[in-house]
């Protein structure tokens, strides 16, 4: 089953603990450590000049609006499964992890077995101010670009293809990194080069299409389509090239059973479709605040998660 294993250093695989029965944390709050910035998802904290601490909440964002009611568990699996992701590409390109425990961080006892599944300590790295993203099949944006004028952000593609359809070649199509409910900008390769230099960006586009088909050919024996994916990069003082952030969640990507898949409509996906699909039903303009979600969308939401969590990452 795991044919890819041959190819590069085994991962061992998770036996998730089953998910204690906690409150849903929107919101994180530290007062050993000085809050940097909270994100669509995660909290940030300064640990000193070398480490932070990330937490990964429970909010979800949907149309980039963060919505007012979190899915629970949801940043105990999205940390588990970037784990898991950052454990067998380390091989390609390292990651901002450390493997430090929160014990000599957070003091309180009670916070810090709260926060340990959902928390990383990472290096204190510079971002990239791009985000890496990448494209395997025809959906969303590309499609609609696609639809236009037969191109994907400026690549141009053969005629006759259908939506969800298998590219001829993995995409990478950069983009501009852009504030909570802000969208981010598409750009061309010749823009990354002029905002990162053509060295860095082409290791992040070569890195980024190497680490996605791996994922990708593992995903699929496990009956998951990963149709496209954004990654994130940073560099440290002396210009290493680190990947960091979150690596091909159900946040970060767009995950389809294979089961059911055809081309021709937009798949079923194990992300937070059944919120945007309740959203749709809405008078909402799709701008802050976000409406109320019902508890039984967010308990789906929640199960989603789960299944992607458990497909991936067990033995």
């Amino acid at each position: 089953m795991n044919r890819h294993h041959a190819a590069h250093p085994p991962v061992a695989k998770q036996t998730p603990e089953p998910m204690k029965s906690q409150q849903p944390l929107f919101e994180s709050v530290i007062a050993d450590l000085p809050l940097l910035g909270r994100g669509k998802v995660r909290d940030i904290y300064a640990i000193d000049n070398d480490y932070l601490l990330i937490v990964t909440t429970d909010r979800l964002s949907a149309y980039d609006v963060i919505m007012p009611d979190p899915v629970p568990g949801k940043g105990e699996i999205l940390t588990r499964i970037s784990n898991f992701w950052f454990a067998m590409m380390a091989d390609i390109v390292p990651n901002h992890l450390t493997g430090r425990e929160l014990d000599g961080i957070i003091s309180d006892a009670d916070l810090r077995k709260s926060l340990r599944l959902r928390s990383t300590v990472c290096r204190r790295l510079r971002p990239l101010p791009i985000e890496a993203v990448i494209r395997g099949y025809l959906i969303g944006s590309g499609w609609r670009d696609y639809q236009a004028c037969g191109k994907v952000c400026g690549i141009a593609l053969p005629p006759g293809l259908r939506q969800a359809e298998r590219l001829p070649e993995v995409l990478f199509t950069p983009a501009t990194k852009a504030d909570a409910g802000i969208h981010d900008e598409n750009i061309s390769f010749e823009r990354t080069v002029q905002l990162v230099g053509s060295e860095l960006a082409s290791r992040v586009r070569d890195y980024s299409i190497r680490i996605y088909k791996r994922a990708a050919e593992y995903a699929l024996q496990r009956g998951i389509i990963i149709a496209d994916t954004k990654f994130e990069f940073g560099q440290d003082s002396a210009g290493r090239l680190y990947l960091i952030d979150e690596v091909l969640t159900p946040d970060s990507s767009r995950f389809w059973p294979v089961e059911g898949y055809r081309t021709g409509i937009s798949p079923p996906s194990f992300d937070k479709q059944f919120v945007r699909d309740y959203l749709d039903t809405l008078d909402w303009n799709r701008t802050a605040p976000g409406p109320k979600i019902p508890q039984e969308i967010l308990k789906k939401t929640s199960e989603k998660y789960r299944e992607a969590l458990n497909i991936l990452t067990t033995a």
